[in-house]
């Protein structure tokens, strides 16, 4: 592996170094090796991914940052259970973190005990997996661990590590806790975030709002590339979105099942502040926030603060190409985004799943749908004003340009895992680590028919992990 150590040039104040308290009698729980091969490790993965072992050459540390929980300002928060153990190049010359979750108590834990558990880093380890394999920016994890050891949640469940990895951990809540506790590390903070992810603006006439531009546009293109496999994030806090715009941080998020807008995955957002519909709108008011904390290092405020009004436009140019794109319509044509928010429209109506009708779409099963629809007159409606956009098109190629996955993620596909793997059985990980690998390509000697059964009733997820 070659080691590239960048966050430790940062002022000392950012961060705080210790070794990770390693798992009791760890059990080797999934690998990934694909992943491995991409950042050249060939080490003990398992004494790596339970804290028993870390690197010479990087001193393990925990980050300190802040940010707004459900919108209100939380102050103070922090690596409370994770530490960065190394930062890594990979086959593409790329740096990624390497992320130790689970890893112990830290100075910024708060209430916490800065454990995992079991059944979070099984979540999130086949979630980042998956959001990479549909191809949208996510974090990743070379490989989780288990033990007898026990975690108290609601109640006494086992414990786990899980060693994520990522293009960057850095926070729009680093920005937060160095405005309001350390603004002297202001201008060298952001030069760096620079330098490190946004290396073309170095020779900008305006770095700082250009940064802020591209971090806006790349988490507007996260955020439509979520809404557009069916993501729910379940909670936006702004110290859950990093400044490259790959999803980080997995808690209470769900796939889309039935097609329900406000669906609320996070059975702690009492409010409805992060359900699917509102994603959108939730990343613009946390970007919104993130741009005032640049105001002291520009002198046009009013330019900088403009930034904002770039979101709106560019998450609808890719959520609209993308949406065309799974509708097999052509993304030039006038009709094409309305015919889409149709078929939106009729999947809300008729609670069909969100997946398995885009699939059906793109494999022209028309009757397969209107047989779910109560409302023939919508869906033929819908099925005239779609074939009529196609009808001068080329067909063939905007069929095989569509892009809907067969598979996703469902809650009831993951508890299955977490309850074989709480006996210590990994087989069914092992299973949807495969399958998800290849979300768009039928698996027959994989699938089990309950990967394509909607849920009922929609599961909601608790916070706690």
């Amino acid at each position: 592996m070659q080691f590239n150590a960048q966050y430790t040039q940062l002022a000392s104040k950012l961060y705080h170094h210790q070794k990770p308290h390693p798992l009791l009698n760890p059990q080797a729980g999934h690998f990934n090796h694909a992943l491995a091969d991409e950042l050249k490790f060939n080490g003990d993965w398992v004494a790596l991914c339970s804290g028993q072992q870390t690197f010479d050459e990087f001193e393990p540390l925990a980050m300190v940052y802040a940010g707004h929980q459900f919108g209100q300002w939380a102050g103070q928060l922090g690596d409370g259970r994770g530490l960065l153990i190394a930062q890594v190049l990979n086959t593409h010359g790329k740096t990624i973190d390497l992320h130790l979750k689970g890893a112990g108590k830290t100075p910024y834990s708060r209430m916490g005990d800065g454990r995992a558990v079991l059944r979070s880093v099984i979540r999130e380890y086949l979630a980042g997996h998956a959001l990479n394999s549909l191809g949208v920016a996510s974090s990743n994890a070379l490989g989780f661990t288990s033990s007898r050891q026990g975690v108290q949640r609601e109640k006494l469940e086992p414990g786990a590590m899980m060693l994520r990895t990522s293009d960057c951990h850095i926070r729009l809540g680093h920005f937060e806790w160095i405005n309001q506790y350390a603004p002297e590390l202001l201008a060298d903070f952001t030069q760096k975030c620079i330098e490190w992810h946004y290396p073309h603006l170095l020779d900008s006439a305006s770095p700082t709002i250009d940064f802020a531009r591209g971090v806006i546009e790349r988490t507007a293109q996260m955020v439509a590339n979520w809404q557009l496999v069916g993501f729910a994030h379940g909670v936006m806090n702004t110290d859950n979105l990093n400044i490259t715009g790959s999803t980080l941080d997995f808690g209470p998020f769900g796939f889309m099942e039935r097609f329900r807008p406000d669906w609320q995955n996070n059975h702690s957002d009492h409010s409805k502040r992060y359900t699917y519909q509102k994603q959108p709108s939730i990343a613009k008011w946390n970007l919104w926030v993130w741009v005032n904390n640049l105001r002291p290092l520009v002198d046009d405020e009013q330019t900088l603060l403009a930034t904002i009004e770039h979101f709106e436009p560019t998450f609808l140019k890719y959520y609209q190409n993308g949406l065309a794109q799974k509708m097999g319509l052509p993304s030039f044509h006038k009709d094409s985004f309305d015919c889409g928010l149709e078929f939106l429209q009729l999947l809300q109506k008729e609670q069909l799943d969100y997946t398995q009708s885009f699939w059906r779409l793109q494999q022209q099963e028309y009757t397969a749908i209107q047989h779910d629809c109560i409302d023939q007159t919508s869906f033929e409606k819908f099925i005239t004003r779609y074939h009529a956009i196609r009808e001068h098109q080329d067909v063939s190629a905007l069929q095989a340009n569509m892009k809907n996955p067969r598979y996703i993620l469902r809650n009831h596909m993951a508890q299955k895992a977490i309850e074989h793997a709480e006996c210590e059985d990994f087989s069914e990980v092992d299973r949807l680590f495969k399958l998800l690998a290849n979300p768009f390509t039928v698996q027959p000697e994989l699938e089990q028919p309950s990967d394509l059964l909607t849920n009922e009733p929609a599961l909601a997820i608790s916070c706690s992990s």
